[in-house]
């Protein structure tokens, strides 16, 4: 089959490629003329430049595809500018699923992202039937990707064939920007994480997202949504695998979300009015440490097979990865 990706010079894009490739499709990415490709050298694919917000160039890039991972997405706990959020995670997702559609395109899988999907009110954890209200979400990240991923069910009601991922936080290798959780697991091995903030997540190795990616578009059902993670972990916990891993030292410091909030209001001001560089301590990061962001993935382990690779082996792939590539 020949599949289209776009987002495929970034974290999950790259891995996504590399699986794809592996499993002998015919791959196609779109890329931007400002597109950082060092994660997709030497691979045999197709290139094509085009932009989100270009109708006719996403026209042009999806001719003669069958298949469509759309993972691109503006990604950032800041932007000087929040209305570039919208513009390409929404705007640019419909743009190229109404391109998809006129294309007859038969199959599309679209990257969404964990934030998308609900928790309890009373804690625990939360699966693929929950839906956030737009106040629940911390960040215009997370704002646009749920509205994108609203407009994405719409179109799914309609007949667009496409299936919903949503990946927890992904490590693993060819973190190049890094995402903020790489920029965790690098501040530790600098050993610049003086204190941790008394929160939770979901980890999964960004291998075996790609594998969900694969295999969300060969069985996962039309218009269904798919958590592709793996272990719900506190920070704590996450530091003291990354100080068996590297022999840096957790943090004695447990901070509050709450007590961090002024001091993330404070960087916020100063980057938007004073440096116009994203934030030392980013607002949006804080108040998503509000909650323990666990998750029930079993829905992608029985449907789609998902695999789950150890956490602890991802975050030295991680590790190794970072020091190879001299962050740390």
């Amino acid at each position: 089959m020949k599949v289209l990706i776009t987002g495929s010079s970034g974290f999950i894009g790259a891995a996504v490629t590399r699986a794809v490739i592996a499993n002998g499709d015919e791959v196609r990415v779109l890329i931007r003329p400002t597109s950082n490709l060092d994660n997709l050298k030497g691979l045999r694919v197709e290139t094509v430049q085009g932009d989100l917000q270009d109708p006719l160039s996403l026209k042009k890039a999806i001719a003669g595809c069958e298949g469509l991972y759309h993972v691109a997405a503006h990604y950032a706990l800041w932007d000087q500018d929040p209305s570039t959020f919208y513009a390409i995670n929404v705007e640019g997702t419909k743009n190229l699923f109404r391109a998809a559609r006129e294309a007859g395109v038969q199959r599309i899988v679209y990257t969404s992202t964990i934030g998308a999907i609900g928790l309890p009110d009373q804690g625990g954890l939360g699966n693929e039937t929950l839906f956030p209200t737009l106040a629940q979400l911390a960040g215009d990240y997370k704002r646009s990707k749920f509205l994108a991923e609203q407009e994405v069910l719409r179109m799914a009601q309609e007949g667009l064939p496409v299936v919903i991922v949503n990946p927890t936080a992904p490590v693993g290798e060819r973190d190049i920007k890094p995402t903020p959780t790489g920029q965790i697991i690098v501040d530790f091995m600098r050993g610049r994480m003086l204190a941790y903030i008394e929160t939770g997540m979901n980890l999964v190795d960004v291998d075996d997202v790609a594998i969900g990616h694969i295999r969300a578009m060969e069985r996962g059902r039309l218009g269904e949504r798919y958590i592709l993670g793996n272990q719900n972990l506190t920070l704590k916990e996450v530091c003291q695998i990354l100080s068996r891993l590297t022999g840096v030292p957790v943090p004695r410091l447990r901070l509050p979300w709450r007590l961090v909030l002024p001091m993330a209001h404070l960087n916020q001001w100063i980057a938007n009015l004073v440096t116009h560089r994203p934030p030392r301590i980013p607002l949006e990061g804080v108040r998503m440490a509000k909650y323990h962001m666990h998750y029930d993935c079993t829905k992608a382990h029985q449907e789609l097979a998902l695999p789950h690779t150890p956490v602890e082996t991802a975050l030295k792939k991680s590790v190794e990865w970072f020091r190879q590539q001299k962050y740390a």
